[in-house]
């Protein structure tokens, strides 16, 4: 595996009595390998990350690099869930509709879990009910269903108000919190009934797709094209926006350092803002990385941030133009990026 560009860049466009600008050094790696990406996972002071890969997923060291293993068959794969209290881990398959559950030390595959609604996606882990929680592009309506970490068991399934729910998460105390991006709405579930207690709308946040909640501060962030929000849970109502790039798909957070990471495929960078208080925020960094990468995960030990996207070549001679309106396909992978963003 080849380490590339080094790279530094620092930081820019501080707000109104915001702290000063900070520098962010990017390391960036051809980690090889196949396939397209949508989420990867930082696993929490270890250094190891897990990068989909489409049909496989590959655990990366974070500081070089370096490829550690595999985790083959998951087809259509989307994103990776970990439970280190009972050394497990999750990938959600959209191809065949099914979670991928292996051993976190082994990498080998325990079972694979059959779930009925389809359209797999976004996963996390909520540490105060102890379920995995999926969140489906199911039709006709989208759904959040629950596992059982320790045996792959479904807990249980909440119907939502729209087909393409993307990131949820958790305030520790039994409630979750779903970004609808078709509708730009944030859902309130009871995650002990498995039961939506709320429906708040965004604007003007338009299509969120990251969220993460802060426990100390008591707010929940949501990533969105242009305008992130930020929103106390008491009241449903947003008491800041943040303005970043466009093409955002997922949201970092470190809350030690409370730096909040908003990557933009669109613009090819990654925005960082401070929370200053609960209701004030500054960016304090625009840190360039490449356009197409659009998700991102933090490690909230060792305080790195981590994005990837594959680089494609040109589709060969003869290929089929692409339909109206579509992407189209993609010429071959011929090289695969893999940013380290730390300060």
């Amino acid at each position: 595996m080849t380490r590339h560009a080094l790279c530094v860049l620092a930081a820019i466009l501080a707000a109104p009595r915001a702290g000063p600008a900070q520098t962010f050094k990017v390391a960036r790696f051809n980690i090889g390998g196949d396939g397209g990406t949508d989420y990867l996972t930082a696993e929490p002071g270890t250094g190891r990350v897990f990068v989909s890969r489409g049909t496989h997923v590959m655990v990366v060291d974070g500081a070089t690099g370096k490829v550690l293993g595999d985790i083959p068959d998951t087809p259509r794969t989307h994103g990776i869930a970990l439970v280190p209290r009972l050394h497990h881990g999750f990938i959600t398959n959209g191809g065949d509709s099914t979670v991928t559950m292996f051993d976190l030390a082994s990498l080998a595959v325990i079972k694979k879990i059959r779930v009925a609604t389809g359209g797999l996606d976004g996963i996390m882990y909520d540490d105060f009910s102890g379920h995995i929680i999926l969140t489906n592009h199911s039709h006709p309506i989208g759904t959040v269903v629950a596992l059982d970490p320790a045996s792959g068991d479904i807990a249980g399934t909440v119907d939502l108000e729209s087909d393409s729910p993307e990131g949820a998460t958790s305030d520790g105390k039994g409630k979750l919190f779903v970004n609808n991006e078709g509708k730009s709405t944030i859902q309130v579930i009871d995650d002990r009934k498995l039961a939506v207690l709320a429906s708040w709308p965004l604007a003007p946040c338009e299509g969120p797709t990251g969220i993460a909640y802060d426990r100390a501060a008591n707010r929940v962030f949501s990533g969105c094209g242009k305008t992130s929000v930020v929103i106390d849970p008491a009241s449903g109502k947003i008491v800041a926006t943040i303005a970043n790039g466009d093409g955002v798909d997922a949201l970092g957070w470190d809350p030690a350092q409370r730096l909040i990471y908003i990557p933009a495929g669109r613009d090819s960078n990654v925005t960082v803002a401070h929370e200053d208080a609960p209701d004030r925020y500054s960016v304090v960094a625009t840190v360039p990385t490449m356009r197409g990468a659009k998700t991102i995960s933090v490690d909230p030990v060792k305080h790195v941030a981590y994005l990837f996207q594959p680089e494609y070549g040109p589709l060969p001679p003869g290929s089929p133009a692409p339909a109206p309106g579509s992407r189209g396909p993609r010429g071959p992978v011929i090289a695969a990026w893999f940013f380290a963003i730390s300060h």
